[in-house]
């Protein structure tokens, strides 16, 4: 099992947005998240003391190919749509990696067993 966790800004204004669509995440979509071998995944949301909303999410992977299986959900088209319905409210970190990062990986520093 691979932990991960990533971080993301949220939109101005849209922070209600983004919790109203997570309050009622698309059967397909959840069903999809599973088949990709993904369990235990939560999203956070926090203001930070730059007066900024960010979310972090952690996630469990049990698969053996978190490539394909990152491959397979990016191919599902209810979750491309699912995916359109939430990055108007995400606002992708200046940091990131490359412009095809949107969640920006965070690294672990510690993990309790």
């Amino acid at each position: 099992m691979r932990r991960f966790g990533w971080v993301i800004g949220v939109n101005a204004g849209k922070v209600e947005e983004y919790k109203r669509l997570h309050a009622a995440v698309w059967p397909d979509v959840l069903k999809m998240i599973k088949q990709c071998h993904i369990q235990n995944y939560s999203i956070y949301l926090r203001q930070l003391d730059d007066g900024q909303y960010y979310l972090f999410s952690y996630l469990e992977y049990v698969g053996e190919d978190f490539t394909a299986d990152m491959a397979k959900m990016a191919a599902d088209p209810t979750t491309q749509k699912w995916w359109d319905a939430c990055k108007p409210c995400q606002r992708p970190l200046t940091t990131r990696k490359s412009p095809q990062e949107w969640w920006s990986d965070l690294e672990e520093v510690f993990h309790l067993d």
